[in-house]
């Protein structure tokens, strides 16, 4: 999959890439990223040398049909990791023992602190569970990651992507080991998750917002809906009087 979808990918997009040597030749490490575009996934692992396993809900592999097939070959091929979020809590414990599995075989764990991607290119606070669980449980070092400009390539509603270069960087390890053995605190797992979020806001240069991203879009869709609905009652109340004046 690095020769197939990782050389084009570069040979097309041209990322430029700050922070390499960041990343360790052997060993288990966290890259925690800000999430712009479904893109992401594929941009970060094409750069690096060594394999990123990353999260993907289930569904993306349980597909039934051809096509339902070819996605699952190719979400495996990509390294992405099927989570079942069926369970009593859900994605965030299937995503912290996915982890946990992945960093314990020596490898690289890709995570999106913020849980989903952004909704408007700003960094949204992280979600205080999955990223400090897993780095406290393995004692793995965790390196921030900035995605620059990824949402630009193919916003909502395009087909075709833009070609543009986008840009990764990559922060030195934050180390944790001073909190071994607090994973269940609340406090720590906070203080952890703001501590990579507010790298990770350095190497990027977006504006912060304190409000989970998942609230945000909600209250976005919400909006829009309210607007919608608006809009629809305003073109009745105006035909209603274009029908009354035109009776009278």
């Amino acid at each position: 999959m690095k020769v197939a979808i990782g050389g084009p990918l570069k040979l097309g997009f041209r990322p430029w890439v700050e922070g390499l040597e960041n990343v360790p030749a052997d060993g288990p490490a966290i890259l925690a990223s800000n999430h712009l575009s479904f893109s992401d996934s594929f941009f970060l692992p094409a750069v690096l040398d060594r394999k990123v396993t990353f999260i993907a809900k289930a569904e993306y592999f349980t597909s039934p049909g051809v096509k339902g097939k070819l996605t699952a070959a190719f979400f495996k091929g990509v390294g992405q990791l099927p989570v079942d979020r069926s369970g009593g809590r859900g994605a965030g414990e299937a995503a912290i023992k996915s982890g946990i599995e992945v960093l314990e075989r020596g490898e690289l764990f890709g995570i999106y602190p913020e849980g989903t991607r952004s909704p408007d290119a700003r960094l949204y606070r992280g979600k205080p569970g999955g990223l400090a669980r897993v780095a406290l449980a393995t004692g793995a070092p965790v390196l921030p990651v900035a995605m620059i400009d990824t949402e630009k390539i193919q916003p909502p509603g395009k087909v075709m992507p833009k070609l543009m270069r986008p840009g990764i960087k990559i922060g030195k390890p934050l180390d944790f080991s001073r909190y071994h053995g607090m994973e269940h605190d609340r406090f720590v797992l906070r203080a952890v998750t703001d501590e990579v979020m507010y790298e990770i806001m350095k190497l990027s240069g977006q504006e912060y917002v304190d409000e989970y991203a998942t609230a945000a879009k909600r209250r976005m869709a919400d909006a829009a809906k309210a607007e919608k609905e608006a809009e629809k009652k305003a073109e009745k109340a105006a035909a209603a009087a274009e029908k009354e004046r035109s009776g009278g």
